[in-house]
């Protein structure tokens, strides 16, 4: 018995103590974190010095455009320390971007909101790909998701786009956006009316 209590103690000097961080994962704007709410409360709420997080990140993101949305996961040390992981932006974003649309679709499947060629498609997830969480995918795996996601944002994916078409959709895409803003507006109003 003494033996196994002498391995037994000798095993635990030589496990490492396991450390438990607090993570927290949020999108900040590049170039954009101040201490305001929502970001500095959940900073705060983890002991971490704000004001120097947000210097740090904004310092980090300086080269990016300004107000492109950033995954970011913070892991939280002990010490009050932060390890901080920028990811690329997310890819709705990009495929909003190659579409040329602010917004997706309020339909998917039913309504296409714009239009992005396979070509599109390639280079976004060659970018998306270095990611850490996509790491283990392949290249057909990620361009099948992004699919899934542009389908969800009623992006089509096609071969190939002739410019004065789709600019000519565009426009028109442009009246009905706004027509469905109007709608989402007088449905509001008419909600705030019964509750009020």
């Amino acid at each position: 018995m003494s033996k196994a209590a002498g391995k037994l103690k000798s095993l635990k000097k030589t496990v490492e103590r396991v450390t438990h961080t607090s993570k927290l994962k949020t999108n900040i704007p590049a170039g954009m974190a101040a201490a305001g709410p929502p970001l500095g409360p959940m900073l705060g709420q983890r002991a971490i010095n704000i004001a120097a997080f947000c210097k740090d990140f904004n310092a980090k993101t300086a080269e990016m455009k300004e107000g492109v949305p950033l995954p970011c996961r913070i892991s939280v040390n002990s010490d009050r320390s932060y390890e901080l992981v920028i990811h690329h932006p997310p890819a709705t974003f990009f495929l909003k971007q190659a579409a040329g649309i602010q917004r997706g679709t309020m339909t998917p499947g039913k309504e296409v909101a714009g239009m992005i060629t396979l070509k599109h498609l390639y280079e976004i997830a060659a970018i998306k790909i270095q990611d850490p969480p996509n790491a283990l995918l392949t290249m057909q795996q990620m361009c099948e998701m992004l699919i899934s996601i542009a389908r969800t944002c009623g992006i089509k994916v096609v071969k190939e786009i002739d410019p004065a078409a789709y600019g000519e959709f565009l426009e028109e895409r442009k009246t009905i956006v706004e027509q469905q803003r109007r709608e989402l507006q007088e449905k509001r109003e008419a909600k705030m009316l019964r509750t009020g």
